[in-house]
């Protein structure tokens, strides 16, 4: 049975040194499942989930509409889901393909270190797989990250870019400060006023936090493990900042940032500096709105 839009709302997070942020993403994500992948995206509208091998390992993702393709990428411990309101709107114009990142949501999770480059190589074979020579990426908050990595590492394969409340330098050092109770939450297994309490740090308008969606996060984190992956991805982190941050002044593609003006991971002042050091970017600031815009106020 199809759930209706409200029932199947979902964030991701920005990659972070605090393990709680990641746990947030993964029980908020509605992404994690069981090995049998379902024929059916459930979300605002219904999309037929596809599946194709890059590099030996299983992806999972959505191909709507035609005509100039662009790819959502996903953030931290995010899924397709996350995009789930952008479908019908851009395939309406566009080839939208929306894929859950290798480690991600349906797609395979391999015990691989999870180094940026594995990331952006993925996204590349992923292209390669569809016959897409080039695209446009748009990435929100990890998945902005691995769309800036794309562009540096194989600038001939992107067309623009749209960041939204993305990576930026520095990007341990920019997190906002967060409550003391937050920095030490570390388990997976948390009751529901715990978890309400991590989703409000991420979402501004908490009247989306609803018993269903704390409901569904609750399930979620009986599923499919995703810590290791997650826990690989943290790790790679500093592999970002040596590699790519130094380089975004590099960027050459014409380059949207949009940002949710009450992030409370990376505030607004953030996203003006990384429009600073791209050279063609220009910035619209999405109010009332926290670090998933798309999701929160598509």
């Amino acid at each position: 049975m199809r759930l209706p839009a409200w029932q199947v709302r979902c964030t991701a997070v920005a990659s972070s040194h605090v393990l709680t942020l990641c746990l947030a993403a993964v029980l908020m994500s509605g992404c994690a499942a069981p090995p049998e992948i379902p024929c059916w995206f459930d979300g605002f509208q219904r999309f037929p989930i596809r599946t194709t091998s890059v590099n030996g390992h299983r992806i999972a993702y959505l191909d709507e509409g035609q005509g100039p393709p662009l790819i959502l990428l996903h953030g931290y411990g995010g899924s397709m889901w996350q995009w789930e309101y952008q479908q019908l709107p851009l395939s309406r114009q566009f080839r939208v393909i929306t894929p859950d990142l290798i480690g991600s949501g349906l797609s395979d999770k391999p015990p691989l270190d999870y180094r940026p480059e594995e990331l952006i190589e993925s996204i590349r074979g992923l292209m390669d797989a569809l016959g897409l020579p080039t695209a446009t990426l748009i990435g929100n908050s990890m998945g902005g990250g691995v769309a800036i990595g794309m562009a540096l590492t194989h600038p001939d394969r992107v067309s623009r870019l749209v960041l939204i409340d993305s990576l930026p330098d520095h990007v341990r050092e920019r997190l906002a400060s967060l409550p003391a109770w937050l920095a030490r939450f570390g388990a997976l297994f948390v009751g529901n006023r715990t978890m309400e309490a991590v989703l409000k740090e991420i979402i501004f308008d908490h009247t989306l936090v609803t018993a269903a969606v704390l409901d569904r996060s609750n399930r979620n984190r009986q599923r499919e493990d995703m810590i290791t992956p997650l826990m690989s991805l943290r790790h790679s982190l500093p592999l970002w900042e040596r590699h790519f941050a130094p380089r975004l002044k590099d960027i050459r593609h014409s380059t949207l940032i949009l940002w949710g003006e009450q992030d409370r991971l990376f505030p607004p002042q953030v996203g003006r500096d990384l429009q600073a050091v791209i050279p063609q970017a220009r910035l619209i600031l999405i109010p009332d709105a926290g670090h998933i815009p798309q999701w929160e106020r598509p």
